[in-house]
């Protein structure tokens, strides 16, 4: 509404914090005009009219400035119960709306009577205390934007708080004459009748059953609505007089209160629809009667209310459509105003008295006539010349009757329609402008280039356009081939800082100016590239699942800001809280890692933090996480002592507890090492076995055991016989491509190696050693198949391996010769042999004798027309002809070369074009004799190739001649050969030439001659030996030339399809 607001003013040192301000106009000057700062409070609203005569409501916080045409203060109209009051400070005068004595008694209606303490935080006033404000007219303020002139002030109601139980009962109800009144001291006095012992508790009013509108809401100027606080008290004061009585008594006073207002609610439901009169095109007049009571009566004649309150709803979607309250009061007419022309609406009329409402009437259809249609919009300008315009206007609202014509004059618009004509649309005033301005500098980056911002400066065009220029725009498009420009400025100066931008990004940045002629073209783009920076703090890691006694699994997400550089690396950092070492336990790019050889039942701390190519950034929260208790350590091996050949005994050490202390120790002792027994279970260190048979081997291990579990059993030990290295690994042997599943194996660089697990001699296999040549031999674990890589391609090794066990290693085995195979063979060059109009002819390599012999094979592909190459040959052979395509039109091929190592590398692309066809031979043309000395050759007509035109040559060879003389070349495809000689040989033929249209111009395509024909000039004879001369000599021409095509033709078909099938056989087979 406004360019800015003026500050808000402090009314501390003119009203108590106690009291709320309401809409307070502020004056300010002592000119002839006077600005007026109406102060809107947060709950309240301000309504102006605008010029145009539409209202605009403006809601609080808010100060709205308005000025005094006439330099005076203009009356302030305030809700009843409030006065303004005019208070001068530092030379400024506010009007401030401050509350009234309590003998205020606006129209002679109940007062609503306040304890001075505590004061109320609002005001309750009631739809009859309102007098309808008259409207004043002010200028608007220079400055302030299109202010409306004239405004009308809305009374709010708020919701009054406190003990209720000091205000008297007129105070809370609606009651307007004495006749109410009575009807609810009647119905006190029933109440007091039945709760003698607690007449202090009943100043407040019965509650109903049917809530009273809470919220206030304005129709046509007017507030409905009651404090719906005070009901809700009312309703509990009334639940509470029931306390300590017996549940009988109770329901009789409900059911009694019930009736009542059931019969007041059926006496105000018994209203008759509303009459609808005088109906004009946008007012209606509408009358009701009271509600009739001839239908109770039972109903007591003294409690038949005479005064009411009428809500009348009208809706403009049908009967059963969504209705809007015009009017709420006590007259039973109103005249309804803001109507739609020719329009249906539907009316109803709805009673309430006392806080009970009555049912809705039925509804009363009713049309607004037809009037003048609606003040046409302003005609604007579609086109101008210098000495025309053209204007074009929106069409107005008919109003319910056609508009038939419109009246232009000069530069105002009025339609007209049955009804009349409506009011003149305003003036416009056009002229003609200036040019456009010319284009801008390119801009260019002034100072230092920062993560998230810049400067650029530019100068402006050369060519102004003929008129000054007012705006210079400034566009921004991220990415470097992004099309997507967007506004970062608009304004007059030649420079703009470009901020809030992301790192490690590329801008494109482009200006253009706005004058009086319009927007010039957009200057030439500048790419800024922004810094990167180190990414931000990411989240604490987070545990995933249960955390373990010796691991636990963590897993965290990228940071929320990656700097402008795409994260790279994280890095896991962990401090054991009981020695605060801090050590990186993970750097990789993974978002999560299982972090181990962790402690049981210990504390751990966990940061993270992210990197990119501008480093790490910092480290996020800590994240504290507790190992769970865990089974102790693995015990180390027992140790055994052979005290006799019967008896041994077995010792062990305490292992590490874990956190929880070990509770007993089991011992496995057996002649088996895979059948062995619990010998001992106990808290002891040792145990003695007996009974043992000599020169046996046994095996024992022992295990601990506490609270968390049982731990891991130590290694197997094996006595009386002392143990050695493994015997040699038996048969190693070399394992195909086929049988490695691995899908790092390369055949070209790895060799695959297989054994039979040898006998340990009393030791437990640990691992094996392969020695394959002069590089340090390669130790593995406990498998029986292993491939080693990073070997030179076919090349031989000698390969032997040995086992390896706690005591050393075992012999080495026997040694085999393995290879590897040679590396897959690089493409070979491509390049095109031959080409025609439809075909190409392919070659690659030296293509001798030896190489159709040799292992290696070709894959030729083409690319289609989807963009996928597609398999055009594969083979041995050095060469390929591609047909079937079309002319002029370039092709892609790649080709790949392969051999027993695999399929080599895809060569790059070559892209070969083939050229425009010839046109075909032409039939042998036809020779027609005019007289002696002149003939006439017609031949056959070829249409265009492919839009482009066709002509033609026509060759003759006269006598002994050795060569044919051009006579003719054009479109015509007849001529007319003159200066025969008597007696002499002639000899003509003709040939097709395409004229192709190329960029630098014309090309002739000159396609193959037909066949020669012969024609004799002798002296006119009768007709019929004429005749019958030429077609003899045409005739033997023309199947002399057939029988020679056709032989030829056979012998080229013979020769194909004998290269054809040496090829298939030697060298495909």
């Amino acid at each position: 509404m406004m360019a800015e607001h003026p500050p808000l003013l402090d009314t501390t040192s003119i009203l108590s914090s106690e009291i709320p301000l309401l809409t307070s106009p502020i004056v300010s000057g002592d000119g002839a005009q006077q600005v007026i700062l109406v102060q809107v409070n947060p709950g309240e609203a301000f309504t102006i009219r605008r010029e145009d005569g539409q209202f605009q409501c403006i809601t609080g916080p808010a100060q709205v400035p308005m000025m005094s045409p006439n330099g005076s203060v203009p009356t302030i109209y305030v809700p009843p119960g409030y006065a303004p009051q005019v208070i001068e400070d530092n030379g400024v005068r506010r009007v401030v709306v401050v509350p009234q004595a309590p003998e205020f008694h606006p129209g002679g209606h109940a007062v609503i009577h306040r304890p001075p303490h505590p004061p109320l935080p609002g005001f309750l006033p009631l739809p009859a205390m309102i007098p309808p404000p008259p409207r004043h007219i002010y200028s608007p303020v220079t400055g302030a934007g299109e202010m409306a002139t004239q405004y009308i002030p809305q009374y709010h109601t708020s919701q009054v708080y406190g003990d209720l139980d000091t205000l008297p009962a007129h105070g809370r109800s609606n009651f307007r004459d004495e006749r109410s009144c009575k009807t609810y001291e009647r119905l006190q006095k029933k109440l007091k009748d039945r709760h003698g012992t607690q007449k202090d508790k009943l100043n407040s009013p019965p509650s109903s059953p049917q809530k009273c509108p809470s919220p206030t809401s304005e129709h046509n100027g007017l507030t409905k609505g009651q404090d719906a606080a005070g009901i809700s008290t009312s309703s509990t004061k009334s639940k509470s007089l029931g306390k300590g009585k017996s549940n009988s008594q109770t329901d009789t006073e409900v059911e009694e209160k019930d009736e009542e207002t059931k019969a007041l609610e059926a006496l105000l439901s018994n209203i008759a629809k509303p009459v609808v009169s005088d109906i004009q095109a946008r007012t209606a007049l509408l009358m009701w009667s009271p509600p009739s009571s001839d239908t109770r009566e039972d109903i007591d004649k003294n409690d038949v209310p005479e005064v009411y309150t009428y809500e009348v709803m009208i809706s403009n979607t049908g009967k059963d459509g969504k209705y809007k309250t015009v009017y709420v009061g006590e007259q039973n007419k109103v005249t309804v105003n803001d109507l739609r022309p020719a329009t249906d609406y539907h009316a109803k009329v709805q009673v309430e008295c006392n806080c009970v409402k009555g049912s809705p009437s039925e509804a009363e259809s009713f049309t607004t006539a037809s009037c003048e249609p609606d003040t046409p919009n302003l005609p604007r300008i579609t086109n101008r010349t210098k000495n025309s315009l053209t204007l074009q206007w929106k069409a107005s609202c008919d109003n319910g009757s056609k508009i038939h014509s419109y009246l232009l004059e000069w530069d105002e618009v009025i339609a007209y329609n049955s009804e009349g004509k409506s009011s003149p649309s305003e003036s416009v005033e056009y002229i003609t402008c200036a040019d456009k301005p010319g284009v801008p500098s390119k801009p260019s980056v002034k100072g230092k280039i920062h993560a998230q911002s810049f400067k650029i400066i530019w100068d402006p065009p050369k060519d102004n356009g003929g008129a000054a220029i007012n705006t210079y725009v400034v566009e921004m498009s991220e990415g470097l081939n992004g099309n997507k420009w967007e506004t970062i400025y608009s304004g007059a100066a030649r420079e703009h800082v470009c901020d809030r931008l992301n790192p490690g990004c590329s801008y494109r940045l482009r200006v253009y100016c706005v004058g009086e002629g319009g927007q010039s073209t957009a200057s030439d783009s500048l790419l800024v590239q922004t810094p990167a920076v180190v990414p931000g703090p990411c989240q604490p890691p987070r545990l995933q699942g249960r955390p373990r006694a010796r691991e636990i699994q963590l897993r965290w997400g990228p940071p929320q800001v990656d700097g402008g550089s795409p994260i790279t690396c994280y890095g896991l950092e962990m401090c054991h809280t009981e020695t605060d070492e801090h050590r990186e336990v993970y750097q990789g790019s993974d978002v999560e890692c299982t972090v181990g050889s962790l402690l049981p039942g210990r504390t751990y701390n966990f940061r993270l933090r992210a990197a990119n190519k501008a480093g790490f950034g910092p480290y996020s929260e800590k994240c504290e996480i507790t190992t769970a208790p865990g089974p102790p350590d693995q015990c180390r091996p027992p140790q055994v002592a052979c005290r006799s050949a019967a008896c041994a005994q077995v010792s062990w050490e305490v292992p590490v507890s874990n956190g929880a202390d070990v509770t007993e120790y089991r011992l496995e002792w057996g002649g088996v090492e895979g059948c062995m027994q619990m010998s001992y279970c106990g808290p002891g260190l040792s145990c003695e076995m007996k009974g043992l048979l000599p020169a046996t081997i046994y095996y024992c291990r022992v295990q601990a055991v506490n609270v968390a579990g049982a731990g891991p059993f130590s290694e197997v030990v094996a006595c009386m016989t002392p143990a050695s290295v493994p015997a040699v690994v038996t048969c190693l042997q070399g394992l195909s491509e086929d049988e490695v599943e691995s899908p790092h194996y390369s055949p070209s660089t790895c060799l695959a190696i297989s054994w039979e697990e040898p006998c340990d001699h009393g030791s437990e296999i640990l691992g094996y050693s392969i020695d394959f040549g002069d590089k340090q031999p390669i130790t593995v674990g406990k498998v029986l198949n292993y491939f080693i890589d990073g070997l030179q391609p076919d090349t031989t090794y000698r390969v032997r391996i040995q086992a390896l066990n706690s005591l050393g290693a075992g012999p080495f085995s026997h040694t085999i010769k393995l290879k590897t195979k040679p590396l897959p063979p690089d493409p070979p060059r491509l390049e095109c042999a031959a080409y025609s109009s439809q075909t190409l002819k392919l070659k690659w390599g030296e293509g001798t004798a030896k190489a159709l012999t040799d292992s290696i094979q070709y894959h030729l592909q083409m690319e289609d027309k989807n963009g996928r190459f597609v398999s055009l040959y594969r083979g041995p052979c050095h060469t390929y002809k591609v047909q079937r395509l079309s002319e002029s039109t370039s092709y892609k091929f790649c080709i790949q070369a392969c051999n027993e190592a695999g399929e080599g590398p895809l060569s790059q692309k070559y892209v070969f074009t083939t050229p425009k066809s010839v046109p075909a031979a032409l039939k042998a043309p036809r020779i027609g004799r005019i007289n002696d000395h002149t003939c006439e050759i017609t031949w056959e007509v070829l249409q265009p190739m492919k839009g482009d035109p066709i002509i033609y040559c026509l060759q003759v060879m006269v006598g002994k001649d050795l060569e044919f003389k051009q006579i003719y070349k054009g479109p015509d495809w007849s001529f007319r050969y003159t200066g025969l000689q008597l007696n002499c040989e002639y000899r003509f033929r003709a040939c097709a030439i395409r004229q192709c249209q190329e960029i630098g111009g014309h090309q002739d395509l000159i396609g193959p001659y037909s066949a020669p024909v012969l024609f004799i000039s002798q002296r006119t004879e009768p007709p019929a030996s004429t005749r019958d001369t030429v077609q003899t000599t045409r005739t033997q021409w023309s199947q002399s030339d057939q029988v020679c095509a056709a032989v030829i033709l056979a012998l080229f078909a013979i020769f194909s399809i004998l290269i054809a099938v040496i090829i298939q056989y030697f060298v495909i087979k």
